[in-house]
């Protein structure tokens, strides 16, 4: 079935993007395809994706519940929660540091003199860098609604250990209170295979757009900067994380990248962290063995800040754009830049363009003209794609290695069995 529905997946992604391109370049101006076609796609590339960000508030608040409810030893929360946490700062630290090594060596963008090439700016809106001190304050929310509302993360993450910690306490009066969190997960993950039955046509819909909006030119200008940063990301998808997984858990790369398959592919249609919670869940549980209490604390969390697509992305690209016109990045300005984007890619969010908003962010930090932003902006899909990927993979490699660490992974197709475990230990 896994197998079925990635081929499925897959051919709706290169159909939507063939389909799509050739709507712009053989039949634009015809209003059959520019208009009701596209405009077809569009809704129905919209409607996916707004299904699936349907369930990610109520998946991410139950499954950090059944997470917490799960342990049967509420001392090892602090433990799981300290290693996954610290590995995901220190996977972004490494994808920062490298990103930036890597850009300050070739230089994308030196030489373009792009200054005065674009017709059209983007008029940035008023925005700081995130303060850290502040994103901890804000993690504690005065009113529940308005943070479920609003789908703030790191507010509902926050209230569902909450939640998890005060049944726990409970002990066995707690009985009902676990039951109906059960239920209300497994009736979370029968939803989820309703709507992940219908990828391949949401997928085959979201392409057929990208495919219709590809500028050539714009891309043909800039294609160093992008190769490049789909580059480092496809680096870090099929080479940095299945090494790292097969060094520390003892699953062999191929068998990762395998694995992960079905997440790429989705992710990279999607171009959205958040959309691609419930099947980072499922590649975690179903198909490595992940259990559930560790990838349902730890995806909606990597979801929130576990970027390092992302700050590659944002690195390349606020090094590309200060090349690109003529105000280049001096080695001693690189911690602060580093920082910065640390900061950046923790706050992008989840979104489709969210990394557009934070290139947004670093060019008016920098001091760089605004104009830069429409030139990441107009390749902004491919890039994001890719970003997308690495960051989905990355938390699916991290959980992945947290579980090794805490007995929690049982390898096999069949997922993790608990029982199973301790009878073969």
């Amino acid at each position: 079935m896994d197998k079925s529905l990635s081929s499925k997946i897959f051919i709706g992604l290169f159909a939507g993007l063939l389909l799509g391109t050739s709507i712009q370049y053989l039949f634009s101006g015809i209003a059959i395809f520019d208009v009701y076609l596209l405009g077809a796609a569009e809704g129905a590339g919209g409607m996916f994706v707004s299904l699936i960000k349907l369930l990610v508030v109520p998946l991410v608040y139950v499954s950090i519940v059944c997470g917490i409810v799960e342990l049967k030893d509420i001392r090892s929360f602090g433990r799981l929660g300290g290693k996954t946490f610290a590995l995901y700062i220190f996977n972004t630290v490494i994808a920062i540091v490298a990103a930036l090594t890597v850009a300050m060596i070739l230089q994308p963008g030196a030489g373009a003199n792009l200054a005065g090439t674009i017709s059209e700016s983007i008029t940035l809106k008023s925005t700081e860098t995130p303060n850290i001190f502040d994103m901890v304050v804000n993690i504690v929310p005065s009113n529940p609604v308005q943070a479920f509302a609003n789908g703030d993360m790191l507010q509902i993450i926050f209230m569902a250990i909450l939640t998890g910690l005060a049944i726990q306490a409970l002990d066995s009066k707690g009985g009902p209170a676990i039951r109906t969190f059960k239920v209300a997960n497994e009736i979370m993950m029968k939803l989820i295979g309703l709507v992940m039955s219908l990828a391949p046509y949401g997928v085959f819909a979201l392409m057929i757009q990208l495919g219709a909006t590809l500028n050539a030119g714009t891309l043909a200008s800039v294609a160093g900067y992008v190769a490049l940063v789909v580059s480092m990301l496809v680096f870090w998808i099929f080479v940095v994380y299945p090494i790292a997984v097969q060094l520390f858990t003892g699953i062999s790369a191929r068998e990762f990248s395998r694995k992960t398959r079905e997440q790429v592919l989705f992710s990279l249609s999607t171009a959205s962290s958040n959309a691609t919670i419930p099947v980072t869940m499922r590649t975690l549980t179903d198909k490595i063995g992940v259990s559930k209490s560790v990838a349902g604390f730890g995806v909606p969390l990597g979801a929130t800040m576990n970027m390092a697509g992302a700050s590659i992305y944002i690195a390349i690209a606020a090094v590309f754009c200060a090349n690109a016109f003529g105000q280049p990045i001096a080695v001693t300005e690189l911690v602060t830049l580093g920082f910065t984007v640390l900061l950046l890619s923790i706050g992008a969010g989840g979104v489709p363009g969210g990394g557009v908003v934070m290139v947004g962010v670093i060019l008016h930090q920098l001091g760089l003209p605004p104009e830069g932003l429409a030139i990441v902006a107009a390749v902004d899909r491919i890039n994001d794609m890719f970003c997308t990927s690495s960051n989905v993979v990355g938390d699916t490699a991290v959980n992945t290695i947290v579980a090794k660490s805490e007995g929690e992974l049982a390898q096999g197709e069949q997922g993790y069995d608990r029982d199973l475990v301790q009878t073969t230990s």
